[in-house]
């Protein structure tokens, strides 16, 4: 835009035209029109006449702002030809990432592509108050994890099944879990949660069938002690570990009446 500004110096019609377009007078281009002239004893004649142009710079969407820092990220750390793919999600955007080196740095549980998730989201919600959800992924990896993960959830339920015992997994992000929970929800006889803080927040896996109690019957033949209606049964002892202990304590978030998932906490 550009705009004719009056004042009696030409430092007063920069001034003016700061205020006006709330600017810094280095982000204006100014062209003097007409300065005052001094007359005759010096006394000053006329007005200063500049013409102020400014253009306010475009405002960067989240998106931009994510995939600005991404591209940083990944030239700092001598990635070449890097390229990230934007398309638009229901709560946020996909990132497909790719450049020369970029995949063999993702590792076995992607932590490069969940760092980069993680920070860039840091990153663009700074904007405004309105979440904005990242997701990002390279050459299919997330499809390839989330088959991974859900082997596991079904290799693990089977084996709880059979012991009884509730069984933990290694720390995972929210995204994993949520993996886990859903692939156990469609399980008979067992249950999920999640349990720890973050970065060390895990999965549990446990059992819901009720197993019987054993018969505690003493001496040979179910004789020793007397008559069979007054015999004693043999001291019960509780070999539950304290770590069974602790995970299987009614929890408050248990009694939450949420449907399906009302059991599982992410």
């Amino acid at each position: 835009m550009k705009k004719i500004f009056t004042a009696a110096t030409v430092e007063e019609a920069k001034q003016a035209a700061a205020a006006e377009f709330g600017a810094a007078e280095s982000e204006i281009t100014f062209t003097v029109i007409e300065e005052p002239k001094k007359g005759l004893f010096g006394k000053v004649k006329g007005e200063a006449k500049v013409e102020a142009e400014y253009e306010p710079p475009v405002a960067l969407t989240k998106a931009d702002a994510a995939k600005k820092y991404m591209l940083d990220m990944m030239s700092a750390m001598g990635i070449e030809n890097a390229e990230i793919t934007v398309s638009d999600t229901e709560s946020g955007a996909m990132f497909e990432i790719s450049g020369d080196g970029f995949e063999e740095l993702i590792g076995k549980k992607g932590e490069l592509l969940d760092a980069f998730q993680y920070l860039s989201s840091l990153v663009c919600n700074k904007l405004d108050r309105d979440y904005f959800r990242i997701s990002t992924d390279c050459a299919g990896f997330r499809a390839r994890r989330k088959v991974q993960l859900e082997e596991l959830a079904k290799k693990i339920s089977a084996n709880v099944k059979r012991t009884g015992r509730t069984s933990a997994l290694e720390p995972m992000n929210p995204y994993e879990r949520r993996i886990i929970h859903a692939t156990v929800s469609e399980i008979e006889d067992v249950t999920s949660r999640s349990t720890g803080e973050e970065p060390y927040r895990k999965v549990l896996i446990s059992s819901t069938e009720k197993k019987p109690r054993g018969d505690f019957r003493g001496g040979k033949g179910g004789r020793k002690g007397g008559r069979r209606g007054d015999r004693k049964p043999k001291a019960h002892y509780d070999i539950t570990t304290s770590f069974e202990k602790d995970y299987k304590r009614p929890k408050p978030e248990d009694n939450l009446n949420t449907g399906l998932y009302g059991k599982i906490e992410f």
